[in-house]
């Protein structure tokens, strides 16, 4: 309530003029958080978490590591939203931030630089071998922003850093301690998969912008089949890699991956432009990230 002084004057209270000030602030954080590609990088960084968890690393290394790919994903977001500010302003992007002029540029430009110089010590701080690779998925991914998305090897930056991901964490919690061949299959083949359902909702506005990435060019239906198609490989990847017998759970579990990937392939060409593909090819990168968890509760602890 404003507050009237002696001389009948009416001026707004300290209390007042600070809850004003930290309301505008919290807005420009909001803000720049959505310009960062906010659930990408939650859902990342959430499978770090769970992975984290099941190849055994406690609660300080689990928190370091967790921090380091949160920090790494937000830079890489603010890194994409701002090369990509022209042209989601020409395409009239009003979901995006900078597109819509509700942040500066030099604010998202600055928190991405921030956002990865904090990721260095963070990543170093998990050990050297483990903080190397998880700086170079983070490398692989600003490649992806500055130059690769735009050609046909879009799909690299994906398959290495999600490859690399399960052994950034295997070296953080076991110095030394690589995880199998098969586990390293599985994530790439996950991340390429994410990397085309990625691109779906989006497809028609990229082309018309100039993106002509892997996906672009193959076209909306190529890119559902290849989604679908990577994701089910993971799946089996991750159901028959590890040792010993697969089980009947793992056989219905591959019928039910096997049925998604048909509905996705098979889909007539009406459903084809709509979003059935799409949430599909989530269910089945969402039974990938369950294994993923599971096939690192299975690696043996040293």
């Amino acid at each position: 309530m404003p507050a009237t002084t002696d001389e009948g004057v009416t001026s707004a209270t300290p209390a007042a003029g600070s809850a004003k000030a930290q309301r505008l602030a919290l807005a420009g954080f909001l803000r720049l958080l959505k310009a960062s590609h906010p659930l990408p990088a939650a859902a990342v960084t959430l499978l770090t978490a769970l992975l984290a968890a099941a190849v055994g690393l406690g609660p300080a290394a689990g928190t370091t590591a967790v921090a380091a790919v949160a920090t790494g994903q937000l830079s890489v977001g603010w890194c994409n939203d701002r090369l990509d500010m022209r042209r989601d302003a020409a395409a009239g992007r009003r979901d995006k931030p900078l597109a819509a002029a509700e942040v500066r540029p030099g604010v998202v430009a600055a928190a991405a630089g921030a956002a990865l110089i904090v990721c260095v010590p963070l990543s170093l701080a998990c050990g050297a071998r483990a903080g190397s690779v998880h700086l170079g998925c983070v490398a692989a991914a600003w490649s992806y922003n500055l130059w690769l998305k735009r050609t046909p090897a879009s799909w690299l930056p994906y398959t290495v850093a999600f490859g690399l991901l399960p052994a950034f964490l295997t070296l953080t919690s076991r110095p030394g301690g690589w995880p199998p061949v098969w586990l390293t299959a599985a994530a790439a083949l996950l991340g390429t998969s994410a990397h085309f359902a990625n691109t779906l909702p989006d497809i028609d506005e990229d082309i018309a912008g100039g993106v002509l990435g892997l996906p672009q060019r193959l076209g909306r239906r190529g890119s559902i089949v290849l989604a679908a198609v990577l994701a089910f490989a993971s799946c089996a990847v991750l159901t028959c890699g590890p040792a010993g017998p697969v089980t009947s759970a793992d056989r219905l579990l591959l019928g039910v991956t096997s049925a998604l990937c048909l509905a996705a392939v098979a889909a007539p060409p009406v459903l084809a432009r709509g979003r059935m593909p799409f949430l599909v090819v989530l269910l089945l990168a969402g039974a990938d990230a369950a294994l993923l968890v599971l096939a690192g509760l299975a690696l043996p602890a040293d």
